[in-house]
């Protein structure tokens, strides 16, 4: 699955037009959303914290058009708790935001 750099803005853009600032604003409200989930899903503790926080990483992307970054949401949904090797894709899908 590729990472398409444009996708979010292209997401961002569909929802309120061409309007370049409220895009650049919405954008960043969405990556501190991202990463203040990110924050929750590390912090999880138990399977239950562990899968919601994943869920709901999985929709925040979802409805931004985070393709990457939702299916590796799903994995860790479906995943142990804190799984490492799904902790490091997650933190570069969103780096990568």
């Amino acid at each position: 699955m590729a990472y398409d750099p444009g996708a979010i803005d292209a997401t961002l853009a569909a929802a309120v037009g061409d309007e370049p600032a409220l895009i650049a604003e919405l954008r960043a409200a969405f990556l501190e959303s991202v990463q203040h989930g990110l924050a929750v899903l590390e912090a999880a503790r138990g399977d239950v914290a562990w899968r919601e926080a994943a869920f709901r990483l999985r929709g925040l992307a979802a409805s931004f058009g985070a393709v990457r970054l939702m299916a590796i949401a799903t994995e860790a949904a479906e995943a142990e708790a804190h799984d490492a090797a799904l902790l490091r894709r997650l933190r570069r899908a969103v780096e990568r935001l």
